[in-house]
C-alpha cells in the first residue's frame, strides 16, 4: 500500500526553524513536488522531518567552500534528499562535499546530488564580481555584507544571465538589488528569487 508523504523544498538561505502545517514550508523555502510513495521507510513525523531539516541545513552551511557565488536548496521526501541548485566551477568540490556531509547524517537514507557545476566562463566571473560590488558595496545594501558564513544575498550567473536567491530585510532592498544588478555591463537579465523575511 502507498502512503504519502510531503516533499518539502529547502533554501540555504534559512534564519528561522522550518514551519510545519499541512506541507512543512521553511521561511524561505517553497513546496516541493506532489505526495509519493515511499517503500524503503515509513514517513516521518512533523517533528522528526523538522529535526532532519535542520541537521541537513547545518551540515551544508558548513561546507568549506560554499560561496556567494553558490546556492545549495534540496528536497526532502521521506528520508530521500535530492539536492539541488548550482556551484561554480571554481567551487566544483562543493557539489561531492555536499553529498558526503547528508550522507553522514542520520535518517538520511538516500542521496541524490542534482547540484550544476557551473562551467568556467571569464565573462560570468567577471559579472559575478561587479554585480557583488554592486550589491553589498553599496551603502544602503552594506548591512548585507557582514554575515559572512551565510550570505544573505547569493549571486548566481549563468551565461550572463543573474539569479539573486536568498533573504533582505525588505521589499524595498529586494527591488534594490534588481536595480543595481541590471546596471553591471553584461547583464543579460535579472531573476530576483529573493525573499523578505517576516
Amino acid at each position: 500500500m502507498r502512503k504519502p508523504f510531503c516533499s518539502v523544498l529547502v533554501l540555504l538561505t534559512i534564519f528561522s526553524s522550518p514551519l510545519v502545517s499541512a506541507s512543512v514550508t521553511p521561511l524561505s523555502g517553497q513546496q516541493g513536488g506532489a505526495a509519493s510513495s515511499q517503500t524503503s521507510n515509513e514517513p516521518l513525523s512533523p517533528e522528526a522531518q523538522q529535526k532532519l531539516i535542520r541537521k541537513i541545513q547545518s551540515a551544508l552551511l558548513k561546507l568549506p567552500y560554499f560561496g556567494v557565488f553558490d546556492n545549495i536548496a534540496f528536497t526532502l521526501q521521506g528520508r530521500t534528499v535530492t539536492l539541488l541548485g548550482d556551484v561554480t566551477s571554481e567551487h566544483s568540490q562543493t557539489k561531492q562535499d555536499a553529498e558526503r556531509a547528508v550522507k553522514k547524517i542520520e535518517g538520511v537514507e538516500n542521496v541524490v546530488n542534482n547540484i550544476e557545476v557551473l562551467p568556467p566562463a571569464p565573462f560570468d566571473d567577471r559579472i559575478r564580481r561587479q554585480v557583488y560590488d554592486a550589491i553589498y558595496k553599496y551603502g544602503p545594501l552594506f548591512k548585507y555584507s557582514t554575515n559572512k558564513v551565510n550570505p544573505q544575498i547569493r549571486i548566481i550567473v549563468k551565461g550572463g544571465n543573474v539569479t539573486l536567491e536568498g533573504v533582505v530585510d525588505s521589499e524595498g532592498d529586494k527591488n534594490l538589488c534588481t536595480l543595481r544588478a541590471k546596471q553591471v555591463p553584461g547583464v543579460f537579465s535579472v531573476t530576483n528569487n529573493l525573499r523578505v523575511a517576516k
